[in-house]
């Protein structure tokens, strides 16, 4: 096995505002428009990125991470693997002219 090729994914990773709403939010049973005024954006904001139509910024990652005492990196990491899927399907029948493999070290 080629352990240096990444794992392929047959499925878009979840959205981190569905994680924030299934394992955050309902678990503690924070209302939606208490946490916007937690974190300081509008309801609809929060709204839009509980159901994936905005993207969590490292900014706002920051503050969700404060008010849950989790990191920022976990949050942006979650929507980098949301944004490489998307990528990775846009461009999915695009073909480089020309590539560059990586040099293989001597053995």
């Amino acid at each position: 096995m080629d352990t240096n090729r990444p794992i392929r994914r047959n499925r878009r990773p979840t959205a981190p505002g569905e994680i924030l709403r299934e394992h955050y939010l309902v678990p503690r049973k924070i209302l939606q428009k208490d946490f916007a005024c937690d974190i300081e954006i509008s309801e609809k904001h929060l709204s839009r990125m509980i159901n994936g139509h905005v993207r969590i910024d490292a900014s706002l990652a920051a503050r969700i991470a404060k008010v849950l005492g989790t990191t920022t990196a976990f949050w942006v990491n979650l929507q980098a693997a949301v944004d490489a899927w998307d990528g990775e399907q846009a461009e999915a029948n695009w073909q480089p002219q020309t590539t560059y493999p990586p040099e293989r070290a001597a053995s």
